[in-house]
């Protein structure tokens, strides 16, 4: 991953963002969600290419002793090389510096592939949502809740 830059994005990589969001998935992101985790200060980090391109990101929200993980995509040009673990690993290093006890996340019952990730990161189901996220045809989709305990210093 020496290829890569870890930095902290802002208002100026909304646009970027969006266009990675609109890449991958099919209920993305709005402009305004982006915005109001950046003005409620959210850690907002991303992965830049040496060329600079966005690669992926993740926003992460503090939530008493945890962190939630609201957001964590990798751009379809960079996804099946590694981009969404070393995004984990840096996510995993900033909980661990804000000294909470555990990362909590919500994924899509549908979304196999980022299951299998998150649990080969150590993330386990710890429930579920029922009809948490919109699908298509004005339906909902149930959502798996995952966790992953945090090794205390």
């Amino acid at each position: 991953m020496s290829d890569y830059t870890f930095c902290q994005l802002g208002f100026a990589d909304v646009d970027e963002m969006l266009a990675v969001e609109e890449q991958v998935y099919s209920h993305p992101w709005t402009r305004g969600n982006f915005l109001d985790s950046m003005y409620s200060g959210h850690a907002v980090y991303g992965l830049r290419s040496k060329l600079q391109n966005l690669s992926g990101y993740f926003i992460l929200m503090p939530v008493v002793d945890e962190m939630h993980l609201l957001n964590l995509a990798v751009a379809a040009d960079f996804q099946r090389q590694g981009i969404a673990r070393c995004l984990l690993d840096k996510m995993n290093a900033y909980a661990v510096e804000q000294n909470v006890s555990s990362i909590l996340l919500e994924v899509r019952l549908s979304n196999q592939r980022a299951i299998d990730v998150y649990q080969r990161y150590g993330f386990v189901e710890i429930g579920r949502r029922k009809a948490y996220y919109p699908a298509l045809d004005g339906a909902r989709e149930d959502a798996i809740v995952m966790r992953k305990e945090l090794c205390c210093p």
